[in-house]
Protein backbone atom coordinates (compact mmCIF):
# COMPACT_ATOMS: atom_id res chain seq x y z
CA UNK A 1 0.00 0.00 0.00
CA UNK A 2 1.48 3.48 -0.25
CA UNK A 3 2.79 5.25 1.80
CA UNK A 4 1.64 8.94 3.10
CA UNK A 5 3.49 10.85 5.91
CA UNK A 6 1.75 13.91 6.98
CA UNK A 7 3.68 16.51 9.17
CA UNK A 8 1.44 18.84 10.60
CA UNK A 9 0.75 20.34 14.00
CA UNK A 10 -3.11 21.68 13.22
CA UNK A 11 -5.06 18.53 14.43
CA UNK A 12 -7.99 19.94 12.43
CA UNK A 13 -6.36 20.22 9.14
CA UNK A 14 -4.40 16.99 10.00
CA UNK A 15 -6.98 15.07 10.67
CA UNK A 16 -8.95 16.49 7.50
CA UNK A 17 -5.50 15.73 5.36
CA UNK A 18 -5.65 11.89 6.96
CA UNK A 19 -9.32 11.35 6.38
CA UNK A 20 -9.11 12.53 2.68
CA UNK A 21 -5.79 10.43 1.44
CA UNK A 22 -7.55 7.33 3.63
CA UNK A 23 -10.54 7.58 1.54
CA UNK A 24 -8.64 6.84 -1.53
CA UNK A 25 -7.21 4.07 -0.51
CA UNK A 26 -3.74 5.66 1.17
CA UNK A 27 -1.66 4.87 4.50
CA UNK A 28 -1.59 8.00 6.27
CA UNK A 29 0.73 8.25 9.62
CA UNK A 30 0.94 11.90 11.31
CA UNK A 31 3.13 13.45 13.06
CA UNK A 32 2.42 16.77 14.88
CA UNK A 33 6.24 18.66 15.08
CA UNK A 34 9.15 19.05 12.90
CA UNK A 35 11.88 17.38 14.62
CA UNK A 36 9.68 14.18 14.53
CA UNK A 37 8.42 14.52 11.51
CA UNK A 38 12.28 15.17 10.12
CA UNK A 39 13.15 12.00 11.83
CA UNK A 40 9.98 10.00 10.58
CA UNK A 41 10.78 11.24 7.03
CA UNK A 42 14.84 9.74 6.89
CA UNK A 43 13.67 6.43 8.46
CA UNK A 44 10.55 5.27 7.49
CA UNK A 45 9.86 3.74 4.09
CA UNK A 46 7.04 6.48 2.60
CA UNK A 47 6.09 7.14 -0.88
CA UNK A 48 5.02 11.06 -0.29
CA UNK A 49 5.05 13.64 2.34
CA UNK A 50 2.66 16.71 3.24
CA UNK A 51 4.51 19.45 4.77
CA UNK A 52 3.31 21.90 6.91
CA UNK A 53 5.56 25.16 6.52
CA UNK A 54 4.87 26.34 10.23
CA UNK A 55 5.71 23.75 12.33
CA UNK A 56 6.95 23.39 16.48
CA UNK A 57 10.75 22.90 17.19
CA UNK A 58 11.76 22.46 13.14
CA UNK A 59 10.23 24.21 10.24
CA UNK A 60 8.92 22.96 7.07
CA UNK A 61 11.39 25.08 4.96
CA UNK A 62 14.36 23.79 7.00
CA UNK A 63 12.89 19.97 6.79
CA UNK A 64 12.78 19.88 3.42
CA UNK A 65 16.48 21.42 3.27
CA UNK A 66 17.43 18.57 5.14
CA UNK A 67 16.23 15.72 3.30
CA UNK A 68 17.55 17.08 -0.25
CA UNK A 69 20.98 17.85 1.17
CA UNK A 70 20.82 13.87 2.70
CA UNK A 71 19.95 12.79 -0.76
CA UNK A 72 16.29 11.95 0.34
CA UNK A 73 14.18 12.47 -2.31
CA UNK A 74 10.77 11.65 -1.69
CA UNK A 75 8.15 13.87 -3.05
CA UNK A 76 7.27 16.52 -0.73
CA UNK A 77 3.79 18.27 -0.92
CA UNK A 78 4.63 22.02 1.27
CA UNK A 79 1.03 23.01 2.45
CA UNK A 80 1.23 26.72 4.46
CA UNK A 81 -0.73 29.44 5.36
CA UNK A 82 2.18 32.01 3.87
CA UNK A 83 0.35 32.47 0.34
CA UNK A 84 2.53 35.31 -1.41
CA UNK A 85 4.17 34.47 -4.03
CA UNK A 86 7.78 35.01 -2.48
CA UNK A 87 7.32 32.16 0.22
CA UNK A 88 5.97 29.62 -2.44
CA UNK A 89 9.43 30.10 -4.48
CA UNK A 90 11.69 29.68 -1.11
CA UNK A 91 9.50 26.51 -0.82
CA UNK A 92 10.08 24.98 -3.63
CA UNK A 93 13.26 26.31 -4.48
CA UNK A 94 14.24 24.60 -1.53
CA UNK A 95 12.89 21.29 -2.88
CA UNK A 96 9.46 21.15 -2.17
CA UNK A 97 7.30 19.28 -5.70
CA UNK A 98 4.69 21.69 -5.10
CA UNK A 99 3.32 24.28 -2.99
CA UNK A 100 -0.93 24.56 -1.40
CA UNK A 101 -1.66 27.19 0.20
CA UNK A 102 -4.35 27.38 3.22
CA UNK A 103 -7.47 27.37 3.66
CA UNK A 104 -7.69 24.45 0.53
CA UNK A 105 -10.00 22.54 -0.84
CA UNK A 106 -9.35 18.52 0.37
CA UNK A 107 -10.01 17.32 -3.27
CA UNK A 108 -7.65 19.28 -4.64
CA UNK A 109 -5.23 18.37 -1.89
CA UNK A 110 -5.88 14.64 -2.43
CA UNK A 111 -5.73 15.68 -6.45
CA UNK A 112 -2.46 17.13 -6.14
CA UNK A 113 -0.79 14.57 -4.21
CA UNK A 114 -2.33 11.87 -6.58
CA UNK A 115 -0.22 14.01 -9.24
CA UNK A 116 3.04 13.73 -7.40
CA UNK A 117 2.97 10.09 -6.73
CA UNK A 118 1.69 9.30 -10.61
CA UNK A 119 4.88 11.65 -11.46
CA UNK A 120 6.98 9.53 -9.46
CA UNK A 121 6.23 6.15 -10.77
CA UNK A 122 6.25 7.65 -13.98
CA UNK A 123 10.47 7.94 -12.84
CA UNK A 124 10.46 4.60 -11.44
CA UNK A 125 8.87 3.23 -14.72
CA UNK A 126 11.11 5.60 -17.60
CA UNK A 127 14.48 4.14 -16.42
CA UNK A 128 17.19 5.51 -14.96
CA UNK A 129 18.51 8.35 -17.48
CA UNK A 130 17.59 11.18 -19.74
CA UNK A 131 19.64 11.87 -22.37
CA UNK A 132 19.95 14.48 -25.52
CA UNK A 133 23.46 14.40 -27.49
CA UNK A 134 26.24 14.50 -24.60
CA UNK A 135 23.56 15.50 -21.73
CA UNK A 136 23.12 12.71 -19.48
CA UNK A 137 20.65 12.84 -16.31
CA UNK A 138 20.42 10.14 -13.79
CA UNK A 139 17.42 9.93 -12.49
CA UNK A 140 18.45 8.31 -9.18
CA UNK A 141 21.48 9.95 -8.32
CA UNK A 142 20.31 13.40 -9.66
CA UNK A 143 23.65 13.89 -11.13
CA UNK A 144 23.86 15.35 -14.63
CA UNK A 145 26.96 15.58 -16.53
CA UNK A 146 27.71 17.26 -20.21
CA UNK A 147 30.63 15.91 -22.63
CA UNK A 148 31.53 14.15 -19.38
CA UNK A 149 31.69 16.87 -16.80
CA UNK A 150 29.77 16.92 -13.81
CA UNK A 151 27.44 19.66 -13.38
CA UNK A 152 26.07 20.63 -10.20
CA UNK A 153 22.23 21.83 -10.75
CA UNK A 154 20.12 23.87 -7.64
CA UNK A 155 17.14 21.47 -6.61
CA UNK A 156 14.81 24.41 -9.20
CA UNK A 157 17.28 23.76 -11.97
CA UNK A 158 17.28 19.93 -11.89
CA UNK A 159 13.79 20.59 -11.78
CA UNK A 160 13.36 22.41 -14.91
CA UNK A 161 16.09 19.93 -16.95
CA UNK A 162 14.15 17.11 -15.86
CA UNK A 163 10.78 18.61 -17.47
CA UNK A 164 12.78 20.14 -20.50
CA UNK A 165 14.48 16.46 -21.00
CA UNK A 166 11.13 14.22 -20.53
CA UNK A 167 9.97 16.23 -23.19
CA UNK A 168 12.86 16.49 -25.62
CA UNK A 169 12.50 18.29 -28.77
CA UNK A 170 8.82 20.03 -27.99
CA UNK A 171 8.23 23.27 -27.25
CA UNK A 172 7.14 24.24 -23.46
CA UNK A 173 5.41 27.20 -22.98
CA UNK A 174 6.13 29.57 -19.86
CA UNK A 175 2.93 28.36 -18.61
CA UNK A 176 3.86 24.50 -19.15
CA UNK A 177 7.06 25.25 -16.94
CA UNK A 178 5.58 27.53 -14.42
CA UNK A 179 2.68 24.59 -13.51
CA UNK A 180 5.51 21.76 -13.48
CA UNK A 181 8.19 23.52 -12.25
CA UNK A 182 7.10 25.63 -9.68
CA UNK A 183 3.32 23.97 -9.19
CA UNK A 184 1.41 27.44 -9.98
CA UNK A 185 -1.41 27.42 -12.25
CA UNK A 186 -0.94 31.39 -13.50
CA UNK A 187 2.11 33.35 -14.96
CA UNK A 188 2.82 35.70 -11.71
CA UNK A 189 4.05 38.17 -14.28
CA UNK A 190 8.06 37.93 -13.30
CA UNK A 191 11.01 36.72 -14.85
CA UNK A 192 11.27 33.57 -12.55
CA UNK A 193 11.63 31.15 -15.49
CA UNK A 194 13.94 33.70 -17.69
CA UNK A 195 16.13 33.55 -14.63
CA UNK A 196 16.11 30.00 -14.03
CA UNK A 197 16.78 29.04 -17.59
CA UNK A 198 19.62 31.89 -18.06
CA UNK A 199 21.44 29.88 -15.30
CA UNK A 200 20.90 26.18 -15.99
CA UNK A 201 21.50 27.37 -19.85
CA UNK A 202 25.41 28.60 -18.32
CA UNK A 203 25.79 25.42 -16.83
CA UNK A 204 24.58 22.81 -19.54
CA UNK A 205 25.77 25.10 -22.69
CA UNK A 206 28.95 25.94 -22.03
CA UNK A 207 30.95 28.07 -24.79
CA UNK A 208 32.73 25.09 -25.92
CA UNK A 209 29.46 23.37 -26.61
CA UNK A 210 26.70 23.68 -29.19
CA UNK A 211 23.87 24.90 -27.11
CA UNK A 212 20.98 22.43 -26.32
CA UNK A 213 18.59 24.96 -25.09
CA UNK A 214 16.96 26.85 -27.43
CA UNK A 215 14.17 30.00 -27.04
CA UNK A 216 11.61 29.53 -29.39
CA UNK A 217 10.35 33.19 -29.98
CA UNK A 218 6.79 33.80 -28.56
CA UNK A 219 6.25 30.41 -27.71
CA UNK A 220 8.48 29.13 -24.81
CA UNK A 221 11.40 26.42 -24.61
CA UNK A 222 13.08 23.54 -26.05
CA UNK A 223 16.21 21.14 -25.16
CA UNK A 224 17.07 19.35 -28.57
CA UNK A 225 20.00 17.92 -30.43
CA UNK A 226 22.13 20.37 -31.65
CA UNK A 227 21.79 21.61 -35.18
Amino acid sequence: MTRILTIEDDVVTAREIVAELSSHGLDVDWVANGREGLARAVSGDYDLITLDRMLPELDGLAIVTTLRTMGVLTPILMISALSDVDERVRGLRAGGDDYLTKPFATDEMAARVEVLLRRQNTVKDAGTTLRVSDLELNLISREATRDGQSLTLLPTEYKLLEFLLRNTGQTLSRMMIFEEVWGYHFDPGTNLIDVHIGRLRKKVDPPNLPPLIRTVRGSGYVIAEPV
